[in-house]
């Protein structure tokens, strides 16, 4: 009796314990400014997010505490020196500010956070994270200076405020030696080498970055990096060195360009900040003790290509007790003076593609075939004789021949190698890259072929698929293979155009249009965590800026181009949209607070071109399919893009103003809101036809969505929409700027079924198409047109599609930073299931929907502290359950309406299956 007792207060006990694990709950994902311990932090009051994990269903944050100290000891001990929230009755726990004493430059902080919720329950402490504040005064560098090999020759000619230098130019090597005498806590380098930058200590590469620093307006601004050395640094003799690249700092008139000009030759500035232990410090600045020669990078060009040369490589220069008496002493030069931190996310090299076939189109010509268009560089291994010349030439596409093609992509491009002779030799490019598939090879043959030449060998030829290393946020997938494969085929664009800007093209280009940045912003977003980026690009927008108040296509503006390439409304207005949408996703309202000035002086601008209220100039919907090949809009008048888009900015920039507190601007904005509408509608709609202009699909769609329309004859234009598309045997004709617009219209309007007619066909100018024609990524043209690129991210609209109208993860109307969810699947046609997940700033949302005989299942995962509206499609008679349970009789899941056919409730945190059964949708 005595062993039945124990045991049934044993199972008791245990219980009870399981049911207070079940209720603990965790803080993850601690970030400051967006990073994970982040280095160069220049805010003077940085943020702070963290998620909540565990606990049972509806968990919200109900406090926080935060400390922050100025050592890890200290906040072991739970003490913050420097800040000390105390409990704050809150349930923010994104974007919570720093509030503590002024913080210094150059120096580290610790954090820790712990939480309450509404379940009475209390987290652990954070583990300790941390942030390294960068220099935002000049002398923070510690007298630093710019040094260079060689500067502008005096005379040079100027274009367009840039000079133009004929002739190679040095690509130096950098080189300081320095002694650590002392046990070091932290060595920190703070680092900014133009136009591109590779850094060594003592031989070893610093960081695994690809072509840092980020592309600016040099002369309003320039990035530095800072990386943590610690690990690298040697008790004694230690070696700093430096190889330099042009970038767009300096283009040389050689080769593809599709630009010349020069801000300066290459040229760097660092300071290294050596923290000892016993609580000293000391700095290794870049001054005229540095030594300096040229290297073997012989020519740099970010379209152009590079050219190595391994002969004149000098071994153990960027190792201490090399001889560098024959290299001259470092000229110090001028150099940009505003240096600011580079808080976005670095390039990197992200993926490895091995050939899938070889060819040899004709004799001493190989093909290697890496079975996917991508941005990227070669990676080779070579054996072979001294002198002998290794050509490569990237390409997207081979032409009727099987020879690499460069024909829209911008040739001659090439990566020239000249070998040494030492052995196998491993070489990549370090200061250029390029869009392609495909890599020629000249002047050398693979491993396997015969050499009766005794060419050089390959052992090893690949391609490293560079970009912005933004972490993945979401994936898709469903039943439907060309959807799937055209979520790829977008992924692919996008990544192959994510650099330090969003660039047109991997390869042609390389420059920053603004229209991709907010066009594509939602469908780059739910892929990736962007937040870095869009605040660079907002930086990048106001540099461009003119006086006017003009926002230029392309920021940088590193070429001034004409008419609507140089000023179009839609392009523009990405200085509005892109800050707004970095504030709805990620809950940012600094990035509102910095940019306000340039959103209403561009916006004021656009009021001052207009003409009784509207515009009538621009590019309008650019590569809409008309009949005229691709180009300028065909289809709609640019006065309806440009009108439209000036409407959507006033629109805009109201709500931002009612965020930040300036009511005044609030009534101003929205009574030229009224003066635009009447004007608009005046002028474009037909009351009899119920059409915008000529009734194209652009038209109408841009007129709904940004709510133009009278909403008496909403639905009137709607069914012209419907019917435009019907009667073309549903396919589309807009471009890359009404696109994206016409499918939220279709969504909003229940017609996703239209959406899918339209889009999961392979028959017509679209994403079918272009899969059936061979693309690998996204093309220019909806026609995968073999003229124009053939990696281009701009018409990847449906990717949001994928995401909140097939796989139903969306956002409620006014929430911000998916605080308030949306699950509304559309299952459609003969799609039988869609899975998604978005990782946003709470936590990770999934949904994940199957559809049977007579049954439809959702499966969703809500983070903590937030809460969803799902919507279920039901029929009469249908059965909704919960995890096998009558949805009734589950306490955490309450009904709220029935709209039409679907039922809407609402949900807090936690996993959720549920099942409608006997007669749904």
């Amino acid at each position: 009796m005595l062993k039945y007792k124990l045991a049934v207060v044993a199972i008791l006990l245990l219980g009870k314990l399981n049911a207070a694990a079940d209720n603990i709950i965790r803080i993850v994902h601690p970030q400051c400014e967006y990073g994970n311990n982040p280095l160069g932090v220049e805010a003077e009051q940085p943020r702070f997010s963290w998620e909540i994990t565990g606990g049972t269903r509806g968990v919200t944050q109900t406090a926080y505490h935060i400390l922050v100290a100025d050592s890890r000891e200290l906040l072991m001990k739970h003490t913050g020196n420097i800040w000390d929230s105390r409990k704050q009755n809150s349930s923010q726990s994104i974007q919570v500010p720093f509030l503590g004493t002024r913080l210094l430059p150059a120096k580290t902080y610790y954090w820790s956070v712990q939480v309450w919720d509404n379940k009475g329950n209390v987290s652990a402490w954070s583990e300790p994270a941390q942030w390294k504040m960068g220099l935002t005064e000049k002398e923070d560098w510690h007298d630093a200076a710019w040094i260079a090999y060689e500067d502008i020759p005096a005379g040079s000619k100027e274009i367009a405020n840039k000079a133009v230098v004929k002739g190679r130019n040095i690509l130096p090597l950098l080189r300081k030696e320095f002694s650590v005498k002392k046990a070091v806590k932290h060595a920190t380098l703070f680092i900014a080498g133009l136009g591109q930058f590779e850094m060594s200590l003592n031989g070893n590469k610093v960081g695994d970055h690809f072509l840092d620093p980020g592309w600016t307006q040099f002369d309003k601004q320039t990035l530095y990096v800072t990386f943590d050395l610690t690990s690298l640094i040697r008790p004694g003799g230690n070696a700093l060195g430096a190889m330099l690249g042009n970038g767009f700092y300096h283009i040389p008139q050689e080769r593809y360009r599709k630009l010349s000009g020069t801000f300066g030759f290459p040229k760097m500035i660092c300071r290294l900040l050596l923290e000892y232990e016993d609580g000293t410090a000391e700095n290794v600045v870049s001054d005229a003790s540095w030594k300096t020669a040229p290297g073997p990078v012989t020519f740099s060009s970010i379209y152009g290509g590079e050219d190595y040369d391994a002969n004149l490589e000098q071994p153990g220069w960027n190792q201490p007790s090399f001889d560098d008496r024959q290299w001259k002493t470092a000229l110090v030069v001028e150099g940009p003076a505003n240096l600011r931190s580079q808080t976005a996310d670095p390039v990197k090299v992200m993926d490895t593609l091995t050939a899938k076939k070889i060819t040899a189109p004709k004799p001493g010509v190989w093909v290697y075939d890496l079975g996917q268009n991508a941005s990227g560089i070669p990676d080779i291994a070579v054996t072979g004789s001294k002198g002998a010349v290794v050509k490569i030439i990237p390409g997207e596409l081979i032409d009727d021949k099987g020879l690499v093609t460069q024909q829209a992509s911008g040739g001659p491009y090439l990566f020239d190698y000249t070998l040494n002779g030492n052995g196998t030799e491993k070489w990549r490019p370090r200061f250029s890259y390029y869009g392609f598939r495909y890599l020629q090879v000249e002047g050398a043959v693979p491993s396997s072929a015969e050499n009766p030449q005794q060419l050089p060998v390959l052992q090893m030829v690949r391609g490293l698929h560079i970009r912005n290393a933004a972490a993945a946020a979401g994936d898709f997938v469903c039943s439907d293979d060309i959807f799937n494969k055209t979520c790829q085929l977008i992924n692919w664009a996008v990544k192959s155009n994510m650099a330090s800007v969003f660039t047109d093209c991997p390869h042609r280009e390389k420059l920053g249009w603004l229209e991709e940045a907010h066009l594509m912003g939602n469908a780059i977003q739910y892929n990736f965590n962007v937040a870095t980026l869009l605040t660079k690009i907002s930086a990048d927008m106001q540099d461009a800026q003119l006086e006017n108040g003009m926002v230029p296509d392309i920021a940088p503006e590193y070429v001034v181009f004409e008419n609507g390439f140089r000023d179009s409304p839609e392009w523009g207005s990405a200085a509005v949209i892109v800050p707004w949408n970095a504030y709805l996703w990620y809950g940012d309202k600094r990035i509102l607070e910095e940019n306000y000035d340039m959103m209403h002086r561009y916006v004021d601008y656009l009021r001052k071109k207009s003409v009784n209220d509207t515009l009538s100039y621009g590019l309008g919907d650019w590569f809409d399919i008309g009949p005229n090949g691709v180009g300028e809009s065909q289809n709609t008048p640019k006065g309806i893009t440009a009108t439209a888009f000036y409407y959507y900015d006033l629109t805009i920039l109201g709500k931002v103003a009612q965020v930040l507190g300036k009511i005044e601007d609030v009534r101003r904005y929205r009574e030229l809101q009224q003066q635009v509408r009447a004007a608009f509608n005046n002028g474009f709609f037909n009351k009899q036809t119920k059409q915008y202009a000529t009734g194209s699909q652009a038209a109408n769609a841009l007129a709904v969505y940004m709510d133009l329309v009278e909403p008496s004859e909403k639905t009137a234009v709607v069914e012209n929409i419907v019917a435009d598309i019907r009667q073309r045997n549903n396919s589309l004709t807009t471009g890359e700027i009404a696109f994206s617009y016409l499918l939220r219209v279709l969504q909003a309007a229940g017609r996703s079924d239209l959406i899918y007619l339209m889009n999961a066909r392979s028959d017509v100018p679209g994403y079918g198409y272009q899969v059936a024609h061979g693309a690998t990524a996204l093309t220019e043209s909806w026609q995968a047109y073999r003229y124009v690129s053939n990696n281009h991210l701009m018409l990847g609209h449906l990717m949001e599609w994928f995401y909140n109208g097939l796989a139903g993860i969306g956002q409620a109307p006014g929430s911000v930073a998916f605080k308030q969810i949306v699950i509304h699947p559309r299952p459609v046609s003969d799609v039988t299931f869609a899975r998604a997940s978005y990782h946003a700033p709470y936590g990770l949302i999934k949904s994940d929907w199957q559809k049977r005989d007579h049954s439809f299942e959702l499966t969703v995962e809500i983070p903590a502290n937030t809460t969803a509206t799902v919507y279920l499609p039901v029929g009469a008679g249908a059965n909704v359950s919960v995890d096998g349970k009558p949805v009734s009789g589950v306490e955490a899941v309450r009904f709220i309406r029935k709209e039409g056919t679907e039922a809407l409730y609402t949900i807090g945190s936690g996993a959720y299956h549920f099942k409608v059964a006997g007669s749904p949708r």
